[in-house]
């Protein structure tokens, strides 16, 4: 079904239209016009979906994309021009550069959670760069992928770029094809498969994954501050985030007063009830419903634990108690409960950490700019914020991306250029000049290659 598609694309994006600045600036507006066109129908498919409100589809989702379309066309005309590099004097006579040209037909496979930002992000990277794509959404998230496609399907000729139907039975198809770039955003486990099949034909991909994301309040920390921004990274997108907090690890001198802050936190962002807020969203299904339900009896229930399995909704829940071999502590959790480790050495908390899979994100409460420094140091992550959560990913000038378990690669404004770029090394040289010293007969000429190449 989609092969003939891919043959299409490849047949377009030979004909080089799709490198020329020009191209490539109107089809990002035509993108922005076509996210600003169906904004409202967007809004009502990410509350149908997963239950949010019209400010967080919009910050999280809309916004973000419109923004990023704006910074990637301010900035597009400075990345894509070819750059100057300094040229040693053994090459004398020649000039040096950087000429960025796109990958090719790429695919982009997009997941659930932030089933709009997460399909289109990489989009407007692709389109920069100057290449054919294919976008594949989300079968969890269905009324957004539906209007992503109607979005695409106006604003592009599918042999430039093209969304599939959602149906997950399409990712196997599309995967037997020769792509020339990948990228995925998703689990960890089927991130394995997608590189499997991208090695049958060595192309290359970017892997979002996510992981375990620590976060660690030390017994200096702004406890007020610290609550109410771990509360807000933990529970927007009702914890359906691939960078939200996974498990506390707390100091034991604050743990009684910090639960009872971020407790109070609770109340102060979603009231006595949560599931009366219009602004608490839902899990995505009853697949995922079921699954963090399950966890729920995994250890000792501070507050929360309330379920309703036909509204989806799990209520903000803060727990400890937590056998290590819980799925609370071994998997990502993907939902609002938040274990809670007690800690009284902070060198403790960074073995933890470096003993187990590489974080997406990990993120240290402290007013000291030493022990902030230490953590940077003493701990892998992809990316790390000190004394707030999930902001990095809201910063389109930093590189977005995980470290091993939790992916390959980066994306994000200039950064999402370069991933679906080639940078081309290229050398110019004078034919007015005729410097020998490099071709044969060698004679005494290693006594002048050793003065230079030392």
């Amino acid at each position: 079904m989609y092969s003939d598609l891919h043959q299409r694309q490849r047949l377009f994006y030979v004909e080089h239209i799709t490198r020329e600045l020009p191209y490539r600036l109107t089809a990002l507006d035509r993108l922005r016009e076509g996210i600003k066109d169906h904004e409202q129908e967007l809004t009502d498919a990410l509350q149908s979906d997963l239950g949010k409100s019209a400010f967080e589809s919009y910050a999280t989702e809309i916004g973000i994309l419109l923004n990023e379309i704006s910074y990637m066309q301010n900035n597009l005309r400075q990345w894509s021009a070819d750059r100057r590099v300094s040229t040693p004097i053994t090459l004398f006579g020649s000039r040096s550069s950087i000429h960025y040209e796109p990958r090719g037909v790429v695919l982009i496979i997009a997941p659930w959670n932030y089933p709009l930002q997460l399909a289109l992000s990489p989009l407007i990277g692709a389109i920069a760069a100057g290449n054919c794509a294919v976008v594949k959404p989300s079968a969890d998230a269905p009324h957004t992928a539906t209007v992503i496609k109607k979005i695409i399907d106006e604003c592009y000729e599918d042999e430039y770029i093209a969304a599939t139907l959602p149906d997950n039975s399409i990712t196997e198809e599309l995967l037997k094809l020769q792509w020339d770039y990948i990228f995925y955003t998703g689990g960890e486990e089927y991130g394995k498969h997608v590189m499997e099949a991208a090695a049958r034909h060595l192309t290359p991909v970017t892997l979002e994954l996510g992981g375990k994301t620590p976060c660690i309040v030390d017994k200096d920390a702004d406890l007020r501050t610290a609550a109410r921004r771990i509360i807000w990274g933990k529970l927007v997108n009702c914890g359906q985030t691939c960078v939200a907090p996974d498990y506390l690890m707390l100091h034991t001198s604050v743990k009684e007063r910090f639960i009872e802050l971020l407790q109070q936190e609770i109340r102060n962002q979603y009231g006595e009830n949560p599931i009366e807020s219009p602004d608490y969203p839902r899990i995505v299904n009853l697949r995922h419903f079921d699954r963090l339900s399950a966890m729920l009896g995994d250890g000792t229930i501070i507050s929360g634990g309330a379920t309703n399995r036909e509204q989806r909704y799990i209520a903000p829940t803060l727990i400890t108690d937590v056998a290590e071999t819980s799925p609370l502590l071994t998997t990502e959790i993907f939902g609002p409960i938040l274990p809670i480790i007690p800690f009284d050495d902070i060198d403790d908390c960074v073995e933890y950490i470096n003993t187990r899979p590489t974080p997406l994100a990990l993120y240290y409460f402290t007013q000291s700019k030493k022990q902030a420094r230490y953590i940077i140091n003493h701990t892998e992550s992809g990316g790390i914020c000190i004394n707030d959560t999930v902001v990095h990913v809201a910063n389109n000038r930093l590189p977005f991306g995980g470290v091993g378990a939790s992916g390959i690669g980066c994306y994000h404004g200039k950064h999402s250029f370069e991933t679906f770029s080639h940078a081309k090394s290229v050398v110019k040289t004078t034919t007015r000049l005729y410097l020998d010293i490099k071709c044969a007969p060698y004679r005494d000429k290693l006594r002048l290659v050793k003065k230079f190449l030392k």
